[in-house]
């Protein structure tokens, strides 16, 4: 299962302003939620495609609401994200899955918080110790080149 992630804006209560509207409510319906960090909402697709899919079907409030959105498909890590423009690069064929691993953004987690961004490359296939504070976890999350040229 492809798992999707959407980070909500710091003015906004994500999972409210998602449900409150029909439309979003309506592309939800079908989904179990789940609220990994705060401010955030979670679901399971079957594919990469259909992520991708649901990502652009909730496009109008992800603008409005959302700081990020992120798409984590098994067969290309168990563990490490995609940024929701380098899912649709790797959806469209426009970037080969074995190609999305060298530029990568770190955000720490504290109390259940996504906090402060890191961005990094991976050196001889590891990753640079997230360094910006003192956080219980981090999470990776792969993106484009455009992502991280900033």
């Amino acid at each position: 299962m492809t798992r999707v992630c959407l980070v909500g804006s710091e003015d906004s209560d994500l999972r409210y302003e998602l449900l409150s509207r029909e439309t979003a409510r309506a592309a939800l319906s079908t989904y179990d939620l789940t609220q990994p960090f705060a401010n955030t909402v979670a679901l399971e697709t079957v594919s990469l495609g259909a992520a991708v899919s649901l990502l652009n079907d909730l496009n109008w409030y992800l603008v409005r609401f959302t700081d990020r959105a992120f798409v984590r498909e098994p067969s290309i890590s168990e563990t490490e994200w995609l940024s929701r423009d380098l899912a649709t690069e790797v959806r469209d064929r426009e970037l080969p899955p074995e190609e999305t691993d060298q530029r990568l953004c770190v955000f720490g987690v504290e109390n259940d918080e996504l906090v402060e961004p890191m961005y990094v490359t991976r050196v001889d296939g590891e990753i640079p110790e997230y360094d910006l504070r003192d956080v219980s976890e981090t999470i990776v999350v792969r993106v484009t080149g455009d992502e991280f040229r900033g």
